[in-house]
């Protein structure tokens, strides 16, 4: 399993997606409003498959203009859209959640400056005896290797 930075960086990643796909849909998918006193206007989507109409009607030699624009799907009705809405919200709350669990069980959070400083100093003082116990083993090795060689060549001469 990822260490917890990586889980955040993995959450964030996936809720900047989610955002961005969610914009997307916000962007295509809005049904127009109507102001008042203002002529209606057709939404993104709709706006979109008109002008690929238009360019495809005044450049018919056009080869990338051999298949028709699809037709844009329907437009979702104000509750449904609401609905959807409501939706990608929840899911990005949910996402902001699960990374705010995460953040809250990085180490040292709870505690101040001082007491981090003074449990690196521990730390420290842990891996020095650490060290100090390898550096022992490593010549106790050594000198059980040499005892080792001296009794193989002391068999050998005797042989």
């Amino acid at each position: 399993m990822a260490d917890i930075l990586t889980q955040i960086q993995d959450e964030l990643d996936m809720l900047l997606n989610q955002m961005q796909s969610s914009l997307a849909y916000i962007h295509h998918r809005t049904p127009p409003a109507h102001i008042p006193s203002q002529p209606l206007l057709s939404s993104f989507a709709e706006h979109e498959a008109q002008a690929a109409a238009q360019q495809a009607a005044s450049h018919p030699n056009n080869p990338n203009n051999s298949a028709q624009p699809p037709a844009p799907a329907p437009l979702p009705t104000p509750d449904e859209f609401r609905k959807d809405i409501r939706e990608l919200s929840r899911d990005l709350l949910l996402k902001e959640q699960q990374i705010e669990i995460l953040i809250g069980s990085l180490p040292g959070l709870h505690s101040s400056e001082a007491e981090q400083l003074e449990r690196m100093r521990e730390l420290e003082r842990e891996l020095e005896d650490l060290e100090g116990e390898r550096i022992k083993a490593v010549k106790e090795k050594e000198s059980l290797v040499k005892v080792v060689e001296d009794r193989i060549m002391s068999l050998g001469k005797s042989s």
